[in-house]
């Protein structure tokens, strides 16, 4: 089946304390988003690549692919006001595939297991996400007022989230709510079953600047296991 990803790059420095996107931020010899599109270039050079990128970023982005030489192809395009905007706008890109995965920019490592298990997944049943269980205790409610509950019963969400085609072209033809947190909660809407794969968990997404520090220590033991 043909598979297509759309990259969704829109976030800021701020939490990272810097001036520069945190999706260009270095990571190795690359910058992260390079490390993302390289995830999913080395999994199946014939995927679609789109990345969405906000208007005033994409003149640094191609500035940083000649000033590292990297020349894996992918289409840009412009990002919307919000997340589910930037997604329509990725979609709308996509060409002739059966299979869409939709992914975090500042999620490089996710693993080449867990891209199997997400697009076999998707392609067998519709729509597939990957997770992990829960580690640590969980409590519900406020500050003043919480209680514990079964930590067992929940997951921690990450991306890539993988559908077959028609479905989330379909999906996304719904209006904005509240509810949208992600990809699989606008299928879900429309009344697509998400089923749960496992994920990994070096697969973390890059917020602050110890995320990225737990990165390159990732990175690091990664290309010590390829030697």
């Amino acid at each position: 089946m043909k598979r297509g990803c759309i990259i969704v790059a829109g976030g800021n420095g701020s939490r990272m304390e810097s001036d520069l996107p945190k999706q260009f931020l270095p990571l190795g010899e690359l910058t992260v988003l390079m490390h993302t599109i390289l995830n999913f270039s080395c999994f199946d050079p014939t995927m679609q690549l789109v990345v969405v990128l906000p208007a005033n970023e994409i003149q640094c982005w191609e500035a940083l692919c000649l000033k590292h030489h990297f020349e894996i192809p992918v289409q840009i395009v412009e990002g919307g006001h919000a997340r589910f905007e930037s997604v329509k706008n990725g979609l709308s890109r996509i060409m002739e595939c059966d299979l869409i995965a939709i992914h975090d920019g500042v999620r490089p490592l996710v693993s080449r297991e867990t891209l199997l298990r997400c697009f076999e997944t998707a392609a067998a049943r519709g729509a597939a996400i990957p997770v992990l269980p829960a580690n640590e205790s969980v409590r519900q409610g406020s500050m003043e007022n919480s209680v514990p509950v079964d930590r067992s019963a929940y997951f921690m969400v990450q991306t890539p989230q993988v559908f077959k085609a028609s479905l989330i072209l379909e999906s996304y033809k719904q209006p904005w709510i509240p509810q949208f947190t992600d990809d699989a909660s606008v299928a879900e809407h429309a009344g697509v079953k998400v089923h749960l794969v496992e994920g990994n968990r070096e697969n973390i997404k890059i917020t602050f600047p110890e995320d990225l520090q737990i990165a390159e220590l990732f990175l690091k033991r990664r290309c010590t296991l390829e030697i």
